[in-house]
């Protein structure tokens, strides 16, 4: 049974949050994906969010560009918590959908992560910080999964020590 549910207001933004997906398999979490739009399919997407809780979802990814009304919509049908990953557009290179979800109005709370591929990674991640208060092997793979980046960090940092900026290249 899915704990995540993410929602896509396109599907032209799956490739822009491939990390979410990534993290969310590396970590065994179940999730759900669905694409709803908050303005050419409302009645759907009001269904999905308002019956997430019913279905075991303890956690919302909502993925909107633009107007980036998504997240705020579905946050507005259910009390669970809503992450809102903005996608990067041509018109502002994502800040326009930053802006939308950041300036949701008081009442109806949506996390906001950053626009593009790191919003969908740390989308991911933070669910997991959620669930992981409720679930140790979460917590533990969490910490797991923190240890290992600070490891590559240092061995990066030895590598760039050993060989100089000048001919380092990134694994």
């Amino acid at each position: 049974m899915a704990e995540i549910g993410i929602i896509l207001g396109s599907d032209s933004d799956l490739p822009k949050v491939k990390e979410c997906f990534d993290i969310l398999e590396q970590f065994n979490v179940p999730f759900e994906i669905i694409v709803s739009s908050a303005h050419r399919t409302p009645e759907r997407t009001r269904e999905w969010a308002s019956g997430a809780a019913g279905r075991g979802i303890k956690v919302i990814i909502a993925v909107a560009g633009g107007a980036a009304h998504l997240a705020g919509v579905v946050a507005s049908h259910t009390t669970l918590p809503v992450l809102g990953v903005p996608v990067e557009t041509n018109v502002s290179g994502g800040l326009d959908s930053i802006l939308s979800m950041v300036q949701m109005p008081a009442g109806v709370p949506v996390g906001v992560m950053a626009a593009g591929r790191a919003g969908g990674a740390n989308a991911a991640l933070f669910a997991i910080s959620i669930l992981s208060l409720g679930n140790e092997s979460y917590a533990d793979r969490l910490e797991r999964y923190r240890k290992e980046t600070e490891e590559k960090i240092s061995k990066r940092n030895e590598k760039l020590n050993r060989t100089g900026y000048k001919n380092y290249t990134k694994e």
